[in-house]
């Protein structure tokens, strides 16, 4: 076996069910779970109409690098988003992927080089595939925390040059996971010429990137940073998108990933070795996602709807706020994270992520202490029912 495997932790979601083993909910009261950030709003109708007219294309074998029509409504979606002006090459600077899970894992295996002492940079909190990919590539890991005193965003000034020095890759996620802080198109800029500078490649999460709140002001990409900047090739920038948010079909596994295309084209060489095409069926559909944006903007008044409604209720009782983008709540606790989130469950049927768990310790503390994260996906009356019981444990906490 893998020596490697034996250094991943737990998923947060199994010691959530180890929390819960000798736990009995009210029996009375339906379950409501902001535990997991899956979407539950309608998958479009132009989605499943879509696959179902290429469902043929099952007969066949897909490539790795996808077919061209998807490539380039990718890279038309890309363009229009992130005012790229034209310098994204559907040719050679995209390729999609099952979601975004398995390619950020696979790019980590891809592009390490084992033989020079790797370090990969990350948020903490962080999506936990970061940390198993950078493990299991043989790779030691450097977290920076994002902690309430920052804005829950790294520090990325105070970064010694050292361990930029021994950076292979620094994985970014913006919108944020679990807090919702979206890093600023200045930093970004700053990020890229360290990856020049020091010799690391960016891989840029941004599969919350089309959950926000003003219609006006979407989240700034890696990619549309690189271009401020003259970097117009995405040198040293990889991109990861997906529709499961963004189009609420997580059960497609379907994103892209994008950017430099000397990095893409080692990382389909990988890939066509890992077997992972993209069904022909699911490529049309996709297509389909990509280029319509209406179901995106319905998508986010509801959330909108859900966060207004959601937060009226707890910010009188709890230090939240609405986050910059994506579907979490980072709420501070009154009591010990893993203490709320059993009482919660225990006496109102509400599961939440304690936020210990999608962090790890460090000198400075494990920045998920005493939060929870509240994934606000279910219908609007399930999350203000969830809200009002929040609500009720804290009052009787006090």
């Amino acid at each position: 076996m893998n020596p490697e495997l034996d250094k991943l932790h737990p998923y947060p979601f199994e010691k959530l069910s180890a929390l819960f083993a000798d736990s009995r909910p009210p029996s009375d009261l339906r379950h409501i779970a902001l535990s997991i950030g899956e979407p539950k709003h309608p998958t479009p109708a132009l989605i499943t109409e879509a696959m179902i007219k290429h469902i043929d294309g099952l007969s066949v074998y897909p490539t790795t690098a996808g077919i061209p029509a998807l490539r380039k409504t990718i890279a038309d979606w890309l363009d229009q988003r992130f005012q790229l002006a034209g310098n994204i090459n559907a040719e050679t600077q995209i390729l999609p992927v099952n979601g975004t899970r398995e390619a950020l894992f696979a790019f980590a295996q891809a592009i390490i080089d084992r033989k020079q002492d790797p370090l990969v940079v990350m948020p903490n909190p962080f999506y936990q595939i970061y940390e198993g990919a950078a493990l299991l590539a043989g790779a030691q890991m450097h977290l920076l925390n994002c902690d309430a005193e920052n804005d829950f965003m790294p520090d990325f000034d105070n970064v010694p040059s050292s361990v930029w020095t021994q950076c292979q890759l620094l994985y970014l996620c913006s919108p944020g996971n679990p807090s919702g802080a979206v890093i600023d198109a200045e930093t970004l800029s700053k990020l890229i010429q360290l990856a020049h500078e020091y010799n690391f490649i960016i891989a840029a999460d941004e599969c919350y990137s089309e959950i926000y709140f003003e219609e006006t002001l979407p989240p700034a990409g890696l990619l549309q940073a690189a271009v401020a900047a003259g970097y117009n090739d995405f040198s040293r920038c990889v991109v990861f998108h997906s529709l499961s948010k963004r189009s609420n079909a997580p059960g497609l596994r379907s994103g892209f990933v994008a950017g430099d295309a000397a990095v893409l084209k080692t990382f389909l060489r990988y890939r066509t070795y890992h077997g992972c095409a993209m069904p022909t069926a699911t490529q049309a559909a996709s297509i389909a996602a990509w280029s319509d944006e209406n179901h995106v903007v319905q998508n986010r008044r509801l959330y909108r709807e859900k966060f207004t409604a959601v937060l009226d209720i707890l910010k009188p009782v709890m230090n939240v706020s609405q986050p910059e983008a994506s579907f979490y709540l980072w709420a501070e606790t009154p009591i010990a994270d893993t203490e709320f989130a059993k009482k919660l469950y225990e006496q109102w049927h509400v599961t939440v992520l304690p936020g210990s768990y999608l962090a790890r310790d460090t000198k400075q503390g494990n920045p998920g202490l005493n939060r929870v994260r509240m994934a606000l996906v279910a219908p609007l009356d399930e999350c203000v029912e969830a809200a009002r019981r929040i609500r009720q444990l804290i009052e009787s906490l006090s």
